[in-house]
């Protein structure tokens, strides 16, 4: 009782020092603490172990009438435990996620309020404001100050208009100067003091996603992408900005603001684990999530549409025939969907005439009866001239719908998403989003978003690197969903990568392709590759459509950012196991235990490996069966670029 009484006391202290007046949040667990401290302005540091991380983090926000956070008066203080159990509809980790928290809410006078969260695994805050109608967002000031030299992995686009596909800086924080290109979210960071801490947003609804720009000083701060008012023509797939606000955005004056959020973690492990981003969105809203079906897609871009082999009888490409074999390839292997991109329609602007060589309507048809959806291409700027378009595509039988070229995140084009979502989910269909930007929490509160680009993925080709993915399921990834579009079958070492469509290819081993089934998260995984291809490795597409896309549990085996991943994933009572590396070692070996496995159970293990020529013939695999039980180990040997990828049951 005495213990539980400190606990209490040492929760909602308040301090005064040197005029200011100090409020300290702590984790439930007691190792993570954020430090407010209430001035002319609200400054926070976060702690980790008694270690400072960031150091006197300055947030604020300008209004047409107002800057809040600047000579805050306080008028009372909240605190408040949390701890309870969610279920995400789709659970691309965990069926059940714990959410326990400690809170913190400063309100202050002038309507307005900052909100503080303490998870075990990191921190959060957010803005609230109370007034009436609407409100001009003139800038919202975020602040990182930086203690010592950190280690910075980023993406930087040349400006505003991203496709958020940019490769990974790895950046020294104190040679970031104030003249060089900024970054996008989500930002890792790495203290070397045995932390690194995940930075992002999530409940990003009626605002602009927030970009990070350099100080030159080991400092970090927010910019945003002004309200676009006037466009102009830009090609059939796209607008040009002629003319912005002088306001980031322009929104309810009563409302919560997105949340700004760091996974703290003592080791890798919890960076591939997390749920913060989930925890803090906005839950579902849809009555009904019964029609959702996640699941795999083969998709035809990136082989060109060109099945080819003594069972092809006709001209291969854009047209009715080759769609039926892609229908019969999926209805063959259980796969639940085909993509439709690019020449579906008579033209990219006209979502109601089919293409007559493709004949959609046959083809939905045809897939009904294969229990075969089909998926339809579109550009973003298609779909805002015509949205009548999902009431159309709903009573065609249409599953889904992939949304292109978006590429902005201002407040109008953030807007978009959630009208498209939203307008899609009254008419069963689900969403997958290409040329966007990262998830930042709208796939919770509209779980029929399966899926989001914004990933340096397959499409880019020898773009493409083992060294560069390997970061992904610690940074981008570990943020949402993800279509990297996996599933090479012609598999190549960089030193003689060359590829070009039909004949695509990746680099990376065959062993790397299947694992990242397991490690990558989707609601709808691409199978990126030809149907011939995939009829001729029987072993490993079957072992690749058994691979589920939601997830019961999720652990981190083996992880080290930038070098290599392994992960056991649990759906239902089968586990699966993931493992990728990159080009810097010719091997790296390790012993696996499995002591997540139940007692007294005997388990097979069906796994795919390197084989011993794969360092320099990255299609040399080996399929293994192994009898299993709790307790035992395994050893994983990884090639330079190399994976694993196994099934246990």
């Amino acid at each position: 009782m005495k213990k539980q009484f400190l606990l209490l006391f040492i929760f909602s202290v308040s301090l005064y020092v040197h005029g200011q007046k100090n409020y300290n949040l702590t984790s439930p667990d007691g190792n993570i603490q954020v430090s407010v401290s209430l001035s002319d302005k609200i400054e926070y540091d976060v702690i980790c172990q008694n270690e400072i991380l960031l150091k006197q983090c300055k947030l604020a926000m300008e209004t047409g009438t107002q800057r809040l956070g600047i000579n805050p008066g306080l008028l009372n203080v909240r605190h408040k435990r949390v701890n309870e159990s969610l279920s995400p509809v789709i659970p691309l980790k965990f069926s059940t996620v714990p959410n326990w928290y400690n809170l913190l809410l400063l309100n202050f006078k002038g309507g307005y309020s900052v909100e503080f969260r303490a998870f075990n695994d990191g921190i959060a805050y957010r803005f609230i404001t109370d007034k009436k109608g609407m409100i001009e967002v003139k800038d919202e000031t975020l602040e990182i100050n930086f203690p010592e030299n950190y280690l910075l992995h980023a993406q930087q686009p040349a400006s505003f208009k991203t496709a958020y596909e940019e490769e990974y800086s790895h950046l020294e924080s104190k040679d970031w100067q104030s003249s060089g290109p900024m970054a996008l979210l989500p930002l890792l960071i790495d203290t070397r003091k045995g932390n690194k801490i995940l930075f992002s947003e999530t409940a990003l609804t009626d605002y602009p996603a927030l970009f990070l720009k350099s100080s030159g000083d080991n400092r970090i701060f927010s910019v945003f992408p002004k309200v676009p008012l006037e466009f102009g023509e830009d090609g059939d797939r796209s607008l040009q900005i002629l003319k912005e606000a002088d306001y980031i955005a322009k929104t309810n004056g009563k409302r919560s603001f997105p949340w700004r959020y760091f996974v703290i973690s003592t080791n890798d492990g919890q960076l591939v684990e997390n749920t913060l981003s989930y925890k803090l969105a906005e839950k579902n809203v849809l009555d009904d999530t019964s029609w959702i079906q996640p699941g795999l897609a083969s998709w035809e871009w990136w082989n060109g549409a060109i099945p080819y082999g003594p069972d092809v009888n006709f001209v291969a490409g854009c047209n009715l025939d080759t769609y039926k074999y892609f229908i019969d390839f999926a209805a063959h292997y259980g796969i639940p969907y085909i993509v439709m991109d690019e020449g579906w329609a008579m033209s990219t602007r006209d979502p109601y005439t089919p293409n007559p060589a493709v004949d959609v309507h046959e083809l939905i048809r045809y897939g009904k009866e294969k229990n075969v959806g089909i998926v339809l291409w579109l550009t973003w700027l298609t779909v805002e001239n015509n949205f009548g378009l999902f009431e159309t595509f709903g009573k065609w039988g249409v599953k889904g719908v992939k949304i292109d070229f978006m590429d902005r995140s201002d407040q109008w084009m953030v807007n978009y998403y959630e009208r498209v979502a939203r307008e899609a989910a009254r008419h069963h269909l689900f969403v997958d989003f290409h040329g966007a930007f990262k998830p930042a929490g709208l796939e919770y509160k509209y779980p029929n978003i399966l899926s989001y680009e914004g990933v340096r993925g397959m499409e880019q080709m020898g773009g493409c690197r083992p060294d560069n993915s390997v970061y992904l399921p610690f940074i981008r990834n570990a943020v949402g969903a993800m279509d990297y579009t996996p599933g090479a079958m012609f598999s190549m070492q960089p030193e003689i990568y060359c590829s070009e469509r039909p004949n695509s290819a990746s680099i990376g081993t065959r062993a790397y392709q299947m694992a990242l089934f397991v490690i990558f998260e989707s609601g709808l995984q691409m199978m990126a590759d030809n149907p011939t291809l995939y009829y001729r490795n029987d072993e490993c597409t079957r072992y690749i459509t058994r691979v589920p896309q939601t997830w019961d549990e999720t652990i981190a085996l083996e992880v080290n950012v930038g070098e290599y991943v392994i992960v056991a994933k649990r759906n239902g009572d089968k586990w699966y196991i993931g493992g990728i590396t990159d080009n810097r070692r010719q091997e790296r070996i390790f012993d696996l235990n499995l002591d997540f496995l139940k007692p007294g159970k005997s388990y097979r293990m069906t796994s795919f490996e390197d084989g011993i020529n794969a360092n320099r013939q990255a299609m040399d695999y080996r399929k293994k069966e192994t009898t299993l039980k709790k307790g035992d180990k395994i050893t994983v040997r990884l090639a330079r670029n190399g994976g694993f990828a196994a099934v246990i049951e």
